[in-house]
């Protein structure tokens, strides 16, 4: 399946090194040698040498780090999280990003570089930037400082995330 190219994007390829220049920035990724990057009227191909198991995985792979590529210097990413529980705020002092999330201490995150951090009233915060691997691993780190408990559901989640409550005490069906 071809990644098309939107408009003012451009790809350059140099032997397994491609790079993806667009309106939001530059991003650049060695690909493995194995792999036939193409490019050609607007959009870019990739074909693998034989049906092995592992071309056939390593072809999808580069097709869809390609494609994120492309829509990360033309769009960008964002992921959403949202801080719930009595007392859970976060805010911004410069670029760093201050939780307080129930510890003695607020947390600090500073941002890897080309990460955008946002903080919507004083319970979500938008992870943006054009590397998807990026934006996905912060989000990661920053919900690894309290993750949803099964009791309360307090904690920080991605936006739209399910949380399986469990019942605790009162669940416990008349032991005695």
């Amino acid at each position: 399946m071809p990644v098309v190219l939107p408009p003012r994007v451009e790809v350059r390829i140099e032997g397994s090194r491609v790079t993806v220049t667009g309106p939001r920035g530059e991003l650049i990724r060695d690909f493995s040698p194995a792999m036939a990057i193409h490019m050609g009227d607007g959009q870019v191909t990739v074909s693998r040498p034989s049906d092995r198991p592992q071309h056939r995985s390593l072809h999808g792979l580069t097709r869809s780090l390609l494609a994120n590529m492309v829509t990360g210097v033309s769009d960008g990413f964002t992921k959403v999280l949202e801080l719930q529980g009595v007392g859970y705020r976060a805010q911004m002092q410069g670029a760093k990003l201050v939780l307080q999330v129930g510890y003695s201490k607020p947390v600090e995150v500073e941002p890897p570089e080309g990460i955008t951090l946002v903080v919507e009233g004083t319970n979500r915060v938008l992870i943006q930037g054009i590397n998807r691997e990026l934006v996905g691993q912060m989000a990661a780190n920053i919900r690894a400082v309290r993750p949803p408990e099964p009791y309360k559901g307090k904690g920080i989640r991605y936006q739209g995330e399910r949380v399986r409550r469990k019942a605790g005490k009162a669940g416990k069906a008349g032991k005695r």
